[in-house]
């Protein structure tokens, strides 16, 4: 029981560090001379603005998927703070359900925010990258990451739900 416990620990923990890390980090959409993500723009590694000023079109936009990855990296640090009271507090047999339903809804914002970037992500970087000619790129690994964050949190979820406390 205790290497199932240590799975499941090392899982969450791995599911908020890489919620972190594609919330924080550039690299959402690359291109050869730019990479962007849902805070800057830059250009040739150097050259950063910031996306989100008044005039640009997909201002509310990026603001949901901004809104929904805190959100999402938020709930899921909640839910590991609740699982860890939860070990020490619930009798045995008892599932850890608010646990999962918190990492759930940390499943859902993240897809929510990937679906609304993936949706609209030409509205979004359409002005940004208009000036250099180009909006020739692909998705980067923090894209990736949030996705592939949004599989741990789902899984992590369901695992906190079937999950029993045991000796």
């Amino acid at each position: 029981m205790l290497v199932l416990l240590a799975f499941i620990i090392i899982f969450h923990i791995t599911s908020a560090a890489l919620l972190f890390v594609a919330t924080i980090d550039n690299a959402w959409w690359v291109g050869d001379q730019f990479y962007t993500d849902l805070w800057k723009l830059c250009v040739n590694g150097t050259n950063c603005t910031d996306v989100l000023h008044e005039d640009f079109e997909g201002y509310t936009t990026l603001q949901a998927v901004q809104a929904s990855m805190i959100l999402a990296t938020i709930l899921c640090c909640i839910a590991f703070l609740i699982f860890l009271l939860q070990l020490f507090r619930l009798k045995q047999g008892e599932r850890f359900v608010l646990t999962s339903i918190i990492q759930l809804m940390s499943c859902l914002c993240v897809m929510i925010a990937a679906s609304i970037y993936t949706d609209q992500r030409e509205e979004i970087h359409q002005n940004n990258l208009i000036y250099m000619g180009t909006m020739d790129g692909g998705y980067g690994y923090s894209f990736i990451l949030a996705w592939v964050a949004f599989a741990f949190t789902f899984i992590s979820g369901l695992m906190y739900l079937i999950l029993r406390k045991r000796k």
